[in-house]
């Protein structure tokens, strides 16, 4: 039996190689997603073959996973709950594509990953792998009652991999988990459980990795021009770059400044309400240019009823639905209403902060002559708001006089009293 495993290096992927080897015979594949840990990945084929692995694959997958999956969900402007940027949701269906065609490679007759049972992540692979390779076996340690009674918590992991002589740098005390990709790293469990906890303090807040506390950031404030074409932002302060380069460069500027954090409960998609701190330097300049950037190109009607539907979108991602029919048909009309939104933004970046201090396009729809306040001679004639203020108002006037309007029935009480 061959099974592909999503490995990672840390604990818990150390301990399913070689468990996974013991109780189903198998040969083992591990398999790490590059999709911008960077030192991260620092030794992961020794490390994986040390521990049991026949062979290991290590795919560079960042180019790929900013142009066709962090952009396409910029494009939509979608946050989940209005606060969670998606990091390491958009992440999953990448990395589950990529372990199925190495499994489809290597003749593999199942995948794995190490997801634990209360998490989003279980449900993200899963649904990637049934959507992409139907028939391929699924194993999930995690929801296996023989492998949760072997490991009931991190002790008898490292207690494990001491007995197997299976290197990896882990305590009983690790006080939180990180996950971390180009577009960002999140913290979670361990100390953060606790929704109280504070962790930007500073006894704690060597926690974070790619921003500096907004207290610490440098005095003076930095300008950063966005050039964006259909949506996708393409250059820089001038300078042409590719997806991938676009959100390290724009990551390392925004983290300079402390922009970036968020620290939120969310709730999961197995039903459960989990906190979470985030860190999405890049991806929260670019959003916020990407929106300053559509309210001067975006037709309003358009961008209302796009708005209503970001939170569906974003809830897809969220869930692990990207490669379901419904999450294509939306992309389909956002990318649709992106065909003119190009131009320049340029933000002002200052301690956490960041302003929209400029935003130009040669297909803008804003009319300084139609939005002035002086007397211009425009397409916009005053005397036309009468008629339409008194149409609008047609309706409200009706109820009033035929039924009582709140404010007739608030006063009507008041007399009585």
């Amino acid at each position: 039996m061959k099974i592909v495993l999503a490995y990672s290096g840390g604990l818990d992927t150390s301990v399913l190689v070689s468990w996974l080897k013991e109780h189903y015979s198998a040969e083992i594949i591990t398999f790490a997603a590059d999709v911008g840990q960077e030192e991260e990945l620092t030794g992961l084929p020794e490390k994986a073959r040390a521990t049991g692995a026949k062979t290991h694959y290590t795919v560079d997958l960042v180019d790929e996973f900013a142009k066709d999956f962090i952009y396409p969900m910029l494009r939509a402007n979608a946050i989940y709950e209005g606060q969670y940027y998606l990091g390491t949701s958009i992440a999953r269906p990448l990395i589950a594509k990529a372990q199925i065609e190495i499994a489809q490679r290597e003749g593999a007759d199942a995948v794995s990953h190490g997801a634990t049972g209360k998490g989003n992540d279980q449900v993200r692979f899963e649904l990637t792998y049934a959507a992409l390779a139907p028939k391929l076996e699924i194993i999930s340690p995690w929801r296996m009652g023989v492998f949760r009674s072997a490991f009931p918590g991190r002790t008898e992991m490292i207690n494990y991999c001491r007995e197997h002589q299976i290197d990896v740098e882990a305590s009983a005390s690790k006080p939180y988990s990180m996950d971390r990709n180009l577009l960002h790293i999140s913290y979670e469990a361990g100390i953060l459980e606790d929704p109280w906890f504070d962790p930007t303090t500073p006894e704690n807040k060597d926690m974070y990795k790619l921003t500096t506390a907004p207290e610490d950031a440098p005095d003076e404030a930095e300008y950063v021009e966005l050039a964006f074409d259909k949506g996708d932002c393409v250059m820089v302060n001038g300078e042409a770059l590719k997806p991938s380069a676009v959100l390290k460069t724009l990551n390392k500027l925004a983290g300079k400044h402390g922009i970036g954090r968020v620290d939120i409960v969310e709730n999961r998609f197995v039903g459960m309400k989990s906190r979470g701190v985030y860190e999405t330097p890049g991806g929260t300049i670019l959003m916020h240019a990407h929106r300053q950037m559509e309210t001067l190109t975006m037709d309003r009607d358009l961008m209302h009823m796009r708005d209503g539907l970001i939170p569906r979108y974003a809830e897809l991602v969220y869930n692990g639905f990207w490669y379901a029919p419904e999450r294509e048909a939306l992309q389909a009309l956002m990318d649709d209403a992106q065909k003119t939104v190009s131009g320049t933004v340029r933000l002002k970046l200052y301690k956490g902060n960041m302003t929209t201090v400029g935003r130009k396009s040669p297909v803008s729809l804003y009319d300084e002559n139609i939005a002035s306040m002086e007397g211009v001679e425009s397409d916009y004639n005053p005397d036309d708001a009468s008629g339409f203020i008194r149409l609008n108002a047609l309706r409200l006037r009706r109820r009033a006089l035929a039924q009582g309007g709140a404010e007739i029935a608030s006063e009507s009480k008041l007399n009585k009293a």
